[in-house]
């Protein structure tokens, strides 16, 4: 799920080990005879071998069925192109067309396109179905520069400030991530920064009952008031991380922008460092607006990670390549419903299989 940061103890003085008793004379065994070397058999010998995904470990493959079924959608258009076809300029054509009906960006579709010729011609494949998992290949080597884990411990407490615009799913994914903060045996501070949104403050106190959290609050008080009074009370109370939910805005709407910025500056002062993690959540639905949330995010806030939600669904999931080639900054967690366990860590491999299954 996430990397947990611990220091190692000294390590405790070793005794003297006791002398080893004298060795008892055994008789000599005479040597056994060497067993007769195998006897190779010829036989034919396959052109081309076939690409096999190492097993996928028992908890996750729950997960991977909820994820394959939320891809459904955006992998059908994507895997009929390889369904009884020759490999032509057609099937590049084809899929093209399918990979950017599924919100992959014209610079990711270039890119894996290239890449698939590239790996076809090397590996001479003739059948279109392993051409399905040569794509299957390039789109995971893509993807995995995004496949980082986030790290909990090195600083105590771990202050991670989480923005996105309204409706993204920003208050129900931090209360899914306290969950599997919770589940890693990390204490979680929530701070109710969003004071613009009505109601925002009790939302985020609903999800503090249901993980039994802290959360720190203020009745119409400034944002970055919050913000500092929680990572404050995160280090006096101990708290491994301190999640400060904060108003959902548009990239356009510059004051509230502003006050984002203002936030991350005075928890830096609480904090006496920058804050930690500086996290985007981001609708799946939403394709290469998405994106485009993505950079202006970036460009104000200097983003360490992302939380893509909705991704069941949707004919758009092929974003999160766009994102991979444009502006790679990592993914942390996708979510593909509204269940606490709908939210998991993200892994290049079991996105690219499922997208295409």
């Amino acid at each position: 799920m996430f990397s947990f940061f611990r220091k190692k103890p000294p390590t405790p003085p070793t005794a003297p080990a006791p002398a080893a008793p004298l060795p008892v004379e055994q008789p000599v065994q005479p040597a056994a005879a060497p067993a007769p070397l195998p006897v190779a058999v010829p036989g034919p010998v396959p052109a081309v071998l076939p690409v096999v995904a190492p097993p996928v470990p028992e908890p996750r493959k729950g997960w991977l069925d909820k994820l394959k079924a939320g891809l459904r959608k955006t992998g059908a258009s994507i895997a009929t192109v390889f369904t009884g076809t020759q490999i032509d300029d057609a099937l590049y054509e084809d899929l093209e067309t399918a990979l950017l009906m599924a919100d992959t960006g014209v610079k990711a579709t270039e890119h894996l396109l290239a890449d698939l010729k590239k790996r076809v011609k090397e590996q001479k494949t003739t059948d279109p179905a392993a051409v399905k998992a040569l794509l299957a290949e390039a789109i995971t080597d893509l993807l995995k520069p995004l496949q980082k884990p986030l790290v909990i411990g090195e600083h105590k407490p771990t202050v991670i400030m989480v923005a996105g615009v309204n409706g993204a799913g920003k208050t129900t994914s931090i209360g899914k991530l306290t969950r599997h903060l919770a589940n890693g045996n990390a204490t979680v501070l929530l701070a109710a920064a969003d004071t613009f949104r009505a109601a925002a403050r009790e939302q985020l106190a609903v999800w503090a009952d249901r993980n039994t959290v802290d959360i720190i609050t203020q009745e119409g008080g400034d944002p970055a008031a919050v913000s500092f009074d929680a990572v404050t009370a995160g280090r006096a109370r101990g708290r491994d991380v301190v999640l400060v939910d904060t108003a959902g805005r548009l990239p356009t709407q510059l004051h509230l922008m502003e006050e984002l910025r203002k936030i991350k500056r005075v928890g830096q002062k609480a904090d006496a460092t920058p804050l930690h993690e500086v996290l985007l959540v981001i609708d799946g639905t939403t394709g290469q607006n998405a994106l485009t949330q993505v950079k202006a995010f970036d460009d104000a806030l200097q983003l360490t990670g992302l939380i893509i939600t909705k991704l069941d669904g949707t004919a758009k999931g092929g974003v999160i390549c766009a994102i991979a080639r444009e502006r790679p900054v990592p993914i942390y967690f996708i979510g593909v419903g509204e269940k606490l366990e709908d939210l998991e860590t993200f892994n290049a491999r079991e996105f690219a299989q499922a997208l295409l299954n």
